[in-house]
């Protein structure tokens, strides 16, 4: 593992993450002096010192007024993501809490990770101990706002698997003292409360996948079943482990199962081989995860294995049987003076965008507290938390084994613990600040990825441009933007590459996703042909598949902590009918429509109507006096083309509709419900939320948009499949007053243009075609 301080590439002082912040005095009304001391006042305006957090309501009834001496700074900020000596004491204080060795022995660590706190924490965090070190974030009451001298300890959520009950277990511990070993520290964690889930199994991990295939390749009847189709040799085989879903009752979570897909490939000594260019069809396997055994098996046909296609390989040059191209040259991006953006530990200043960097195991990258700072209206939130929290593959072939193909990839496995590491002149480019990610392994050891975030600049083309035709003066302005990446890698359509973010310098903020990876193939009998899949070499076909993403997006335009002033409005665009108001037959309008509550707030995309949504804040105007907001605009998009009867969807009806809205509320987080793995219950998550239907006419807005592609593969796709993006736009809407891209500055390159345009008198040089002499 790479230490902390390499993770900068090159790492000036202004994005090293490893320096501890001094003790910062601040005034209370002023975030513009930083004093590196105590932080003190005088006496003569004091507000009350308190040991412990007050609720939002309580702050009212001060009457006092003293802020108090901060005793230490604080070294984690509420929201930064749990650090691997705070995961070790969350493990070893649950393990310890076990009431017998046997008990302890079979803990399995599925998920531990930060607890966040509520939102009134992280103002209070954001107000007066860490930046942006904005008091007025905070409203103002009588007497002032009670200061407590440190932050409530944080605290850590787990998901403990009990290997030996088959039991699943939540944990929150409070971790008290928490100093890295190295530092001659010592680690205390306090067990808050337990309870066990009844009826559901937790994500499987990689130890389970490694530990299946052992167990299945040791199988006398599947060693026999593979030598009927001539494999002798085990090490040639792979067996991916997939979770059984849900399709009956014998799927029930009272036992935990997986149907293992078989591979071949045709080379021991090639690691880079690609194997799943030979599926190994006409077996059913079912496995016991939890005493990890074969339960299950039966060689129901022998379907001949495909022959090894020369095309199948994707590794360079010679590897693979091919030549590379020779006509490649470097391209190189150099920034002298380094990036424009500010690194202190997760918080992140970019130009005029500030946000914090966070990352689960469970939804990956996490991007929390957005805010845009506009000139003399100071810091504006847009949103408190940014997420991928689902994505779902279904297959659209009936035949075994495909029709169980619908992997909940965050809910089954985990977008973050699927994770890979980032490397410099391949995933980003330039100036590149990494973030590291800790997790917990299945038996409770520390995992990091290196790299696993990257934060960097891209041109990203041109920002805006007019040129004047009477003078012939242009002005131009380039598109850089910042973007935050991370590319988890899921099962054999094996990578995501996912920039959650793109920031903009127009104040957009543009979510994609970069689909690539290897086809899951079938084979096919000689002569065979599937209308449910395309041919993509001799005895191999790909399924007709969707990929649909989940996008939690709690909102919070124009709201100060403790506000709750958005609504939603959807928007589309009507023909006016002929008569009087269009007597030229071309009028057209926009039409807008209050979603007032969840159960009408369940929509679709409509590009015949250019739908599109707005966040609003019901208290802000802009200079025309229209509420200020950010619209959602749709890219690409698609519905479940499975029957409403299909099982998948039993486990998925929040695919059914593109957008939903809820109104905030603590524990709704996943929209297919905590634990989709083997779940029989029916609509569990958002579509039961949303019968509550709760109203949102002026609220705390949670935005759910699905979105999703449908991929019919192509033999361009194999052996390894371009990148193809789908994604949206968070886009401001009467947010500003006029363009805020207006006061970026001109390039370099467009200054040494104009001097090379403007003659020695200052005079621009007169236009080359016959306009002027129209004039």
């Amino acid at each position: 593992m790479a230490s902390t301080s390499k993770k900068t590439t090159p790492s000036p002082p202004c994005c090293d993450s490893t320096t501890t912040p001094p003790p910062i005095r601040r005034d209370a009304t002023s975030a513009s002096s930083l004093v590196p001391q105590d932080w003190t006042v005088p006496s003569a305006d004091r507000r009350p010192v308190v040991d412990s957090l007050p609720e939002p309501s309580q702050t009212a009834s001060a009457t006092k007024t003293v802020i108090p001496v901060m005793l230490r700074a604080q070294t984690s900020h509420p929201l930064d993501p749990l650090s691997a000596a705070e995961i070790s004491v969350a493990v070893a204080t649950v393990r310890a809490a076990g009431a017998t060795p046997e008990l302890r022995d079979s803990m399995r660590f599925i998920e531990v990770v930060l607890l966040e706190p509520e939102k009134h924490v992280v103002a209070l965090a954001d107000a007066y101990f860490f930046p942006p070190f904005q008091p007025s974030l905070l409203p103002r009451s009588k007497g002032g706002p009670i200061i407590p001298t440190k932050l409530p300890p944080r605290r850590a959520r787990l998901v403990v698997y009990n290997k030996r009950s088959n039991e699943t277990s939540l944990w929150i511990v409070e971790l008290s003292e928490v100093h890295a070993a190295t530092r001659g520290g010592h680690h205390r964690g306090k067990v808050i409360s337990s309870q066990v889930v009844p009826d559901v199994q937790p994500p499987m991990d990689a130890v389970e996948y490694a530990e299946c295939e052992a167990v299945v390749k040791d199988f006398p009847p599947f060693r026999e079943a593979m030598k009927k189709r001539g494999i002798e040799d085990m090490d040639l085989l792979m067996v991916d482990a997939w979770c059984v879903g849900y399709h009956s009752d014998a799927d029930a979570p009272s036992r935990r199962l997986a149907k293992p897909l078989i591979f071949c490939r045709t080379e021991s000594d090639c690691p880079m081989e690609n194997g799943y260019a030979r599926p190994v069809e006409g077996i059913h396997v079912l496995v016991d995860m939890q005493n990890m055994k074969v339960i299950e098996f039966e060689d129901r046909k022998l379907v001949p294995l495909p022959p090894a296609d020369p095309l199948r390989n994707y590794t360079p040059g010679e590897t693979r049987g091919g030549v590379d191209r020779s006509d490649v040259k470097p391209l190189q991006i150099i920034q002298p003076e380094g990036p424009s953006f500010r690194v202190n530990g997760h918080y992140v200043e970019w130009q005029k965008w500030n946000f914090r960097i966070g990352f689960t195991p469970r939804e990956g990258l996490v991007i929390h507290s957005v805010a845009y700072v506009d000139g003399s209206r100071g810091r504006r939130p847009l949103a408190h938390r940014l997420s991928f929290v689902e994505m779902v593959v279904p297959y659209g072939d009936p035949n075994e084994p495909h029709y169980r193909k619908n992997a909940f990839d965050a809910g089954e496995d985990g977008l973050g613990k699927n994770a890979h590491s980032l490397k410099k002149g391949c995933d980003c480019l330039g100036f590149i600040k990494y973030f590291d990610a800790h997790f917990t392994n299945f038996t409770g050891g520390i995992e990091t990825i290196d790299n696993c975030v990257c934060l960097h600049e891209e041109d990203h083309g041109i920002l805006w441009k007019h040129q004047d035709w009477r003078t012939g003066l242009a002005e131009v302005r380039r598109k850089v933007l910042s973007s935050t990446i991370y590319a988890p890698s899921i099962y054999i359509y094996a990578n995501l590459d996912v920039s959650l973010v793109n920031y903009e310098k127009d104040g957009k903020i543009e979510a994609e996703v970069k689909l690539t990876g290897i086809l899951s193939l079938g084979a096919l009998q000689p002569g065979e042909t599937r209308k449910y899949g395309t041919t993509i070499a001799p005895g191999l076909y790909a399924p007709v598949h969707q990929h649909f993403f989940v996008a939690r997006m709690d909102m919070a335009v124009d709201c100060r902590p403790g506000e709750a002033f958005n609504q939603v409005v959807e928007v589309n665009v009507e023909i006016e009918k002929p008569g009087e108001k269009n007597v030229h037959n071309n009028a057209f309008f926009a039409k807008e429509t209050l979603l007032r509550s969840e159960l009408q707030a369940m929509r679709a995309c409509n590009p015949q109507t250019a739908r599109h949504w707005i966040v609003r804040n019901t208290r802000t105007v802009n200079r025309t006096g229209q509420l200020t907001g950010y619209k959602l605009v749709p890219g690409s998009n698609c519905l479940p083309l499975a029957g409403s009867e299909a099982k998948f969807l039993r486990r998925a009806a929040f695919l059914n509709h593109n957008l939903w809205v809820t109104p905030y509320t603590r524990g709704e987080m996943f929209p297919g419900g905590e634990f989709p793995n083997q779940n029989p219950r029916v609509d569990e998550g958002l579509a039961t939320w949303v019968k509550q239907n709760r109203p949102l006419e002026e609220t705390d807005i949670v935005l759910w948009y699905v979105f999703g592609i449908t991929h019919i593969p192509r033999l361009e796709d194999w052996p390894v499949m371009p990148v193809e993006r789908i994604g949206f736009m968070l886009m401001p809407h009467g947010f500003f007053n006029c363009s805020p891209a207006v006061d970026v500055p001109p390039s370099t390159c467009e200054l040494d243009a104009k001097d090379n345009d403007v003659k020695d008198n200052g005079a621009a040089k007169p236009l080359q075609n016959g306009v002027l002499a129209k004039l």
